[in-house]
């Protein structure tokens, strides 16, 4: 009878990992930090050069940052998440605005349309959460058209939402095999997820400035609203979760700009533009 050898490493359960993920950005209200970081679906626009008329894909969209600056430049726009929440929301200031835009339910990792159907797809801090990071990263070149551009806003490493991300591994250990979404905020794994269907990958270092109350408001909205964090939380008894407070205030001060009781901190994100072949 022959040994049983152990299988060293066990298939990752994307489809468990998505749920979870699913379920954390479900929670909280995303909508209430989503509107802060207008801004950057701004400049994504701007460094994207858009033109109006021309077909955009938001993935991952949130609340509607980058689809409202894109339909602001009289774009037509198709708005896209997984969380039914966030697209009620981007619909509700889209209406606010009187803007006419296309929102539908849909997964980064299986976008529901044909290929080559945009000119334009983008993300801002979105895509770069999936956790098959090579199947989102195909779906958004599959359904770019060739000569079209992809366009990115990631949180890098180093910055400190990356950080932040990394206090919340140490309390919350990430399932085994998934990779870091920071990842996407480095030009070596950009190079690595589109350098067979790009014909240039442009990035530009930028930072988003957190502006609050103070950095006791900023963990109150996030520990609230921002489904990670709230999730992150809601799993640690009384005691890790003041060591875990702790630590995040301890980040907040080392980054403070402010310079008084408020907080002004920079977190520095990748702009990312990609030439499609």
């Amino acid at each position: 009878m022959s040994a049983v050898v152990p299988n060293s490493s066990p298939a990752i359960d994307l489809v468990a990992v998505k749920t979870r993920q699913q379920a954390a950005w479900s929670s909280g209200n995303y909508a209430v930090v989503g509107t802060t970081l207008q801004i950057v679906g701004e400049n994504l626009c701007e460094a994207l050069d858009l033109r109006a008329g021309t077909s955009v894909l938001d993935v991952a969209a949130g609340n509607g940052n980058a689809t409202l600056a894109a339909a602001r430049r009289w774009c037509d726009v198709t708005s896209t998440d997984y969380v039914p929440s966030l697209l009620e929301s981007g619909r509700a200031r889209a209406q606010a605005e009187g803007h006419t835009i296309q929102f539908q339910e849909a997964d980064a990792e299986n976008l529901p349309f044909g290929d080559a159907s945009f000119d334009v797809v983008m993300s801002t801090f979105g895509v770069m959460f999936t956790p098959n990071q090579e199947k989102a990263a195909a779906e958004l070149a599959r359904v770019c058209k060739s000569g079209g551009k992809i366009g990115l806003a990631n949180w890098t490493p180093e910055s400190f939402i990356g950080q932040v991300f990394k206090t919340i591994g140490k309390y919350i250990p990430p399932a085994p095999g998934v990779q870091s979404p920071a990842l996407w905020g480095t030009k070596a794994r950009l190079d690595a997820l589109f350098g067979e269907t790009a014909r240039e990958i442009r990035t530009t270092s930028r930072d988003f400035v957190f502006r609050y109350r103070s950095p006791a408001h900023f963990l109150d909205v996030f520990r609230t609203y921002y489904g990670p964090m709230n999730k992150t939380f809601g799993a640690l008894d009384a005691e890790k979760q003041a060591a875990f407070t702790k630590e995040l205030l301890a980040l907040m001060e080392s980054r403070n700009r402010s310079g008084d009781s408020t907080l002004v901190l920079p977190s520095e994100y990748l702009e990312v533009v990609i030439d499609r072949k």
